[in-house]
């Protein structure tokens, strides 16, 4: 049974993370919760088929090769200033030095991994109406 919720416009998320098992746990949940998600293991396939203006919000991880989520946040802004994003991250000591190696990174939503489907439902829902 779906908890659609009773907006009548469906969030778009995008979720970049290269560990297909988290992507899917993800993914699954929040379509379960009534969002619409597309999701990639690849940051520089997600960059390529970005689409300006089309997600409301993105979940990012902070830690991948070849492009980390900052450099993919960076890339993304280029193309979409208005883009709204959530770093999700193992790591909390990423939140402290990001902040160092970023000063003027505009992003106040990081999400630690592991989290619950139902809170990761909350804390989306309250970025997206901040």
């Amino acid at each position: 049974m779906n908890k659609r919720s009773s907006n009548l416009h469906q969030y778009k998320i995008l979720i970049v993370d290269d560990e297909p098992d988290v992507t899917l746990t993800l993914k699954n949940g929040l379509e379960e919760n009534g969002f619409s998600v597309d999701a990639f293991n690849d940051p520089k396939a997600a960059l390529s088929d970005f689409k300006a203006a089309y997600y409301d919000l993105l979940l990012v991880d902070i830690k991948m090769a070849d492009l980390n989520g900052v450099q993919l946040y960076q890339e993304i802004k280029k193309k979409d200033k208005s883009a709204k994003v959530c770093f999700i991250t193992a790591y909390e000591v990423y939140y402290d030095r990001l902040k160092e190696d970023f000063p003027t990174l505009d992003v106040g939503c990081f999400i630690k991994k592991p989290i619950e489907t139902q809170k990761l439902v909350k804390r989306i829902r309250e970025e997206l109406e901040h």
